[in-house]
């Protein structure tokens, strides 16, 4: 397990507003499946994550309950990258007390993709 960052409580109530804690983490398993699923995107692209999740440009609604996608572009490199955070709330299993806030996937996609999810999607928060 890796710590990613804190993300704003306030700002990610949008999904929820039962969220237990603020840390955001990644699971050895879910780098595995990132670096299966999305070749390079993890060793290229994986300091991006902490402002993904910290300053996110638009969280959308995802098709899990208490998850999202963090959507956030980056100009240095003109990428844009989707992420998927499961937010860990008081329903869920309080015996594991390293239980977080978790990315699920994490990859770059394309212009045409951002757009389909931005207008395919509904918006729960956009940054202003």
């Amino acid at each position: 397990m890796y710590i990613v960052g804190k993300i704003d409580i306030e700002k990610y109530k949008c999904i929820t507003e039962d969220i237990i804690t603020d840390e955001v983490i990644i699971t050895e398993e879910r780098i595995t499946h990132i670096k299966e699923r999305h070749p390079n995107d993890y060793e290229k692209y994986y300091n991006y994550m902490t402002q993904i999740v910290e300053n996110p440009e638009y969280i959308v609604e995802a098709n899990k309950p208490k998850s999202a996608l963090i959507l956030k572009s980056f100009t240095e490199g003109e990428e844009v990258f989707k992420t998927v955070l499961r937010l860990h709330t008081s329903t869920d299993n309080q015996k594991n007390i390293n239980y977080k806030n978790s990315i699920i996937t994490f990859m770059r996609i394309n212009d045409k993709e951002w757009e389909r999810l931005l207008r395919n999607k509904k918006i729960l928060y956009k940054a202003e």
